[in-house]
């Protein structure tokens, strides 16, 4: 037994030798193949290399950094599998300090920082064309901007690295989230002065002008700084670059098709993600026609959606109301975003399968890989998929639809609610989607038309991550939350799936936990409140 318990610990030592120098390899050599900077900093090639690695780390929807899962940390939709992440803990304040979701994101944010300060620090090295050395340094200055600004958002006061830190270097504090703000914002707003306003397609997905501004108008936003998040949305509109996608069939849905092959290549997106929804059908898909659930929508964002004659479903009484609740799209009467964005029960998918998530065992609630609620997400599930369970689709990470409606909320927020600009966009959203255009006579005050951006939003970008920081921002998260959630209506029995009770606690939940390992590793480094 002694001879064991010698072997063990010389083996565990070894390990952490080996653990500790690739740590110190990766920390001070930029190149996974351990090349050094003599070596690497030489041509274009390796630049642009090296740049790429700093795109790295920019989320996805349904890979990566999971974007849509955060929905489920929202009152939209409910997290399964935790394989995928352990996301779920959150809706009941059970995350603590070793919650893997924050330390990956965390980590992932501060190695993708690290990867554009190396960037900065040695592409000077590089002989290449000076312009699209200067343009390449503006996209990593943005993307370490936009890393720091997931951080802030989700960890509050958080390091201000704006150099590669070394081994010995390891001892960094917390800026006040002020100071990181201000930074984000002078980052982001150079650079959208300095990088081009578009790219040619086969480099569409680098970070432009437009992404810079709408980084700066979502953050605005969250912040207050309504005047900034003005600037920024009319920055964007005034560029006349981007526009709503518009189907180009007699019949066709866009909104439907801009989640789809369809519609993928458009000038709608601002900021996205390459194959960033490739494993939608195994993320989102109901299993009886071969997909796999792990994000399903609650009732909350189905019952949001408003008839086609624009009146919410709340507005119709209690016998309407029950009718939607049993059958969401009753009569196909409901705004034609909810059957792009949900898959509900009773819905015929490709003339080929009825949805039961009630009576159908392979499709039941709660059933492994099944819907969590008895509704499935159907963004970015494109048929065309099906077979192979996998494709190539891209994820918006931020597109027109949502500035536009940036604008329209600062306007509100700004008291300039009767500008006839917030008219006109929220119509052109509502109306792209063949939804009427605004009732003036029912929206005729700043709070109601605050209240009617506020559902325009949820039914717009449903799913799509941003929900989880408008209620935040909004003060609302704490009573939304908090209590029982519910899915579908059985429409046998008038009977309402009820899925989970959720815990918030505003104290304490609000900001994320620094992860463990920091705190262990860095006694600068201090945890927020209540973990």
């Amino acid at each position: 037994m002694k001879n064991i318990n010698q072997l063990s610990i010389a083996l565990v030592t070894f390990i952490l030798m080996l653990t500790t120098q690739s740590c110190e390899k990766f920390i001070t050599h930029d190149n996974p193949q351990g090349v050094t900077d003599a070596l690497w900093w030489n041509t274009e090639t390796d630049a642009k290399a090296a740049l790429k690695t700093v795109y790295a780390g920019i989320p996805a929807g349904t890979s990566g950094r999971n974007v849509m899962y955060f929905s489920g940390m929202s009152d939209e939709a409910v997290d399964r599998g935790d394989f995928k992440g352990a996301y779920d803990l959150f809706t009941r304040s059970l995350q603590d300090t070793r919650w893997a979701v924050a330390l990956s994101i965390w980590t992932d944010d501060y190695i993708d920082i690290r990867r554009a300060n190396r960037f900065l620090e040695n592409v000077d090295k590089v002989y290449m064309d000076e312009a699209v050395k200067t343009r390449m340094k503006y996209e990593a200055r943005a993307l370490r901007a936009y890393y720091h600004m997931e951080l802030m958002l989700l960890f509050g006061d958080i390091p201000l690295v704006t150099h590669s830190v070394l081994p010995n270097d390891n001892n960094l504090s917390r800026n006040p989230s002020s100071e990181v703000y201000s930074f984000i914002v002078s980052e982001l707003t150079d650079c959208a002065q300095n990088l081009p306003t578009e790219y040619v397609t086969a480099e569409a997905w680098r970070i432009s002008s437009g992404a810079c501004w709408a980084l700066l108008s979502r953050l605005a936003l969250y912040s207050k700084d309504y005047e900034l998040a003005k600037k920024a949305t009319l920055e964007i509109i005034n560029s006349n670059v981007y526009q709503l996608y518009k189907s180009t069939k007699s019949n066709g849905d866009s909104y439907a098709e801009l989640f789809g092959y369809t519609g993928e290549l458009n000038k709608e997106r601002i900021f996205y993600s390459e194959n960033g929804c490739g494993s939608a059908w195994t993320t989102l898909a109901p299993v009886g026609i071969g997909g796999e659930t792990y994000i399903s929508p609650t009732n909350t964002v189905v019952d949001n959606y408003e008839t086609k004659q624009g009146n919410t479903i709340y507005e119709l009484g209690a016998d309407s109301m029950a009718i939607y609740r049993k059958y969401p799209n009753y009569h196909n009467n409901r705004d034609p975003r909810l059957e792009a964005s949900v898959f509900y029960p009773g819905e015929n998918f490709q003339g080929k399968y009825i949805l039961d998530p009630f009576y159908n065992n392979t499709d039941k609630i709660g059933a492994t890989k099944s819907t969590a609620t008895g509704y499935w997400v159907q963004k970015y599930i494109d048929p065309l998929d099906q077979a192979a369970k996998k494709g190539t689709l891209d994820f918006m990470i931020i597109r027109y639809a949502e500035v536009l409606l940036n604008y329209t909320e600062a306007l509100v927020e700004l008291g300039d609610w009767q500008n006839p600009d917030v008219l006109k966009y929220l119509n052109e959203v509502r109306n792209r989607a063949r939804m009427p255009s605004v009732q003036t006579f029912k929206y005729n005050t700043q709070d109601k038309l605050r209240t009617l951006i506020r559902r325009e939003r949820q039914a717009e970008l449903a799913f799509e991550g941003q929900r989880y920081f408008d209620i935040r921002r909004w003060g609302i998260v704490n009573d939304v939350m908090n209590g029982d959630v519910y899915g579908a209506t059985n429409p046998q029995t008038g009977e309402i799936a009820k899925v989970q009770t959720r815990v918030y606690n505003l104290n304490r939940d609000f900001l994320w936990p620094i992860p463990q390992t920091e705190i262990d590793a860095n006694p600068n480094m201090t945890q927020n409140p209540k973990y």
